[in-house]
């Protein structure tokens, strides 16, 4: 188990970008929050098998349709298991 911490930059708010990470991460079990922040970007915290957060690093990338991603900064941790589900958190 591990975390994947990433902030997605570009036209990602306004777009369904929130509701498309919630959906993938759902999709593949995984546990954490995305949220917006002020500055434009999305936050995402996400923990499970390494496999399936690269997969989730690869739809960052992508973003749903009308979203244009620029770049995606992403850090990789150790899980700590803090989280029961995948959620939508309010703006930072």
């Amino acid at each position: 188990m591990e975390r994947l911490h990433a902030r997605v930059y570009g036209l990602v708010q306004g777009v369904g970008f929130r509701h498309f990470v919630w959906k993938h991460a759902r999709a593949l079990n995984l546990t954490g929050w995305v949220r917006n922040r002020r500055d434009g970007s999305v936050e995402v915290v996400a923990e499970g098998p390494r496999e399936a957060l690269e997969t989730l690093l690869a739809r960052l990338h992508q973003g749903p349709w009308g979203s244009r991603v620029d770049r995606v900064e992403a850090t990789w941790l150790p899980a700590t298991h803090e989280f029961l589900d995948f959620e939508v958190r309010p703006t930072l």
